[in-house]
């Protein structure tokens, strides 16, 4: 049986990445993006380079968008492998102090950064429960791990007070875990990634690492094998003496 993957927000970044690599080993890969063009230019590039790639029109803040999403998986292939919710955003007031985080910026990025992730593993879960031993990755970030921000020996520590999107990726680890909660005794396997800081869209192409690198860390999560963890945060390690080790982290 097919592997079958679906990235949300796979047009760029990321979720590009995340797509090339799970195709180059085969998989077939389902591009979850907003906008149909650059889907479609995604599957393209995709295919081009061998991987069985299929452009699927998916906002992760409008439900009626996500159930078609899942509606037109069911259709097609019946059932779900990997579920890779890659789409985020990363927004901030002019003021980055958490005293004068606005309620409109928290809701719009609370808007795709949780809800949407609740929305789409709700949606496709019927579909990861009818593969043998699904995957479902949340990508996260360090800086929504309450352990590390409140270190003072860790270099995360240091960032501005920023509310908005931390917080999201706080919010989004305890979804990782409380998934992980209810699916722990079935194959289904659950955890968060942390890409590290990775040149993307997202922060004006100013990370350190690369989106490929990131994807890495997907990636990993994605194939885990059955003796593989869940209910973790894992991926780069900020504060660690080795360039680019990755591991566990504190929630």
């Amino acid at each position: 049986m097919t592997t079958i993957a679906l990235i949300t927000g796979a047009n760029k970044g990321i979720g590009f990445e995340t797509a090339r690599l799970l195709g180059a080993g085969g998989t077939t890969v389902l591009v979850g993006a907003r906008d149909e063009e650059q889907g479609r230019r995604a599957e393209r590039a995709l295919g081009g380079q061998g991987a069985d790639a299929r452009f699927v029109q998916l906002d992760v803040t409008d439900e009626k968008s996500v159930g078609r999403a899942a509606e037109w998986v069911r259709t097609e292939f019946g059932h779900l492998d990997i579920l890779v919710n890659n789409a985020g955003i990363a927004r901030a007031d002019e003021d980055w102090s958490a005293s004068a985080s606005t309620l409109e910026t928290m809701r719009a990025v609370y808007e795709t950064n949780v809800f949407g992730v609740v929305a789409v593993i709700n949606a496709m879960l019927p579909l990861l429960r009818a593969a043998p031993a699904a995957r479902i990755v949340n990508v996260s970030s360090e800086v929504g791990s309450i352990g590390s921000l409140t270190d003072p020996e860790n270099p995360m520590s240091r960032l501005p007070s920023s509310l908005p999107y931390p917080s999201s990726k706080t919010a989004l680890n305890m979804i990782t875990a409380q998934y992980a909660r209810e699916l722990r005794d079935t194959p289904i396997k659950v955890n968060a990634a942390n890409p590290g800081y990775c040149a993307t869209d997202l922060n004006g192409h100013s990370g350190v690492r690369t989106a490929e690198q990131g994807a890495g860390v997907s990636v990993h999560l994605a194939t885990l094998g059955e003796d593989g963890p869940s209910g973790q945060l894992w991926g780069h390690l900020a504060a660690s003496d080795v360039t680019d080790a990755e591991g566990a982290l504190p929630w």
